[in-house]
């Protein structure tokens, strides 16, 4: 047994306990910390300033009986089930196109990517151009002929969920493909030999053998996607800024006009609080699955 091996765990790797200190300094006061002061003010009467004066569930009754509340939570439901199955779908398959040894795969994986480089500012506004009627989209088809052309979703409460969900795949596609690409490159050679050899169809062999292979990369996706889905802010406001009235309104629009512009802050910090309850119900089924699940096989 070696010298290092008998001290104590404290004092193993010192260094680099020394060196993460810092991050963990940071975690603890930064996020614990404003999460708890979160968590607990939500259960205050708080306007423009925290002030201390208990009033239970008042907050989140209010909350949901809010019509934009509700709103905002519905939005984000459809939008979210949307992206999720699409992105996932999407890049799943350009994944399974690239993954064919194309020529000039290097170009076309940089081309489907550098949306994602882009902030969500300047998705929607690119969006917002191309799906103006005035001289977008409708426009164009219009000119060539087509004058009862309509296509403005964005102008249209009933689907303008739609108008930013056509922006939001346009950005995160690529990044999901090329996740899902790194996932396909790490399968064995020798199962496709042995696929060729058997006579199976391709398409049973990714869908019964390599997707099922893919599960982690599939339930990493499916977090960070998920994740980004929920705090979904900037495409919003730079695409529409909620409108037509409030038929694009979502929780992070909420959060922000009740704590920075109606000055609520027990109202804004109460569906702050609800964001985060519904990242956590997405993180520990990944955490169990991810880690709970492999100590116990």
């Amino acid at each position: 047994m070696t010298t290092a091996s008998k001290r104590p765990w404290l004092l193993r790797n010192i260094n680099a306990k020394i060196a993460a200190m810092p991050m963990i300094f940071t975690t603890l006061v930064v996020f614990v910390g404003g999460t708890a002061w979160t968590v607990i003010y939500s259960f205050t009467n708080s306007k423009l300033l925290p002030r201390w004066q208990f009033v239970g569930l008042d907050q989140y009754e209010r909350l949901w009986s809010n019509n934009r509340w509700l709103t905002s939570v519905e939005n984000l439901a459809l939008f979210g089930v949307f992206s999720l199955v699409l992105t996932i779908t999407l890049g799943f398959l350009l994944a399974v196109l690239m993954d064919q040894k194309i020529r000039f795969e290097d170009t076309f994986r940089t081309i489907m990517l550098y949306p994602f480089a882009l902030s969500f500012i300047v998705t929607g506004l690119v969006w917002q151009w191309i799906l103006n009627p005035q001289f977008g989209i409708q426009h164009i088809v219009r000119s060539l002929g087509w004058e009862t052309f309509t296509f403005d979703p964005l102008y249209n409460p009933d689907i303008v969920m739609f108008g930013l969900l056509i922006a939001g795949l346009w950005q995160g596609t690529g990044f999901v493909m090329c996740i899902m690409l790194a996932g396909l490159r790490g399968i064995d050679e020798d199962i496709w030999k042995a696929s060729r050899v058997d006579g199976i169809p391709r398409w049973k062999t990714y869908l019964f053998v390599v997707i099922p292979m893919m599960r982690p990369v599939f339930i990493t996706v499916l977090v960070i996607t998920t994740s980004g889905i929920i705090k979904l802010y900037d495409l919003v406001i730079a695409q529409t800024s909620g409108g037509p009235g409030t038929a694009s309104q979502v929780p992070a629009m909420y959060v922000y006009d009740y704590m920075f512009t109606a000055q609520n802050l027990g109202q804004g910090l109460a569906a702050s609080t609800m964001m985060l309850l519904s990242v956590l119900i997405v993180l520990i089924p990944w955490a169990y699955l991810e880690f709970g699940g492999r100590r116990n096989g």
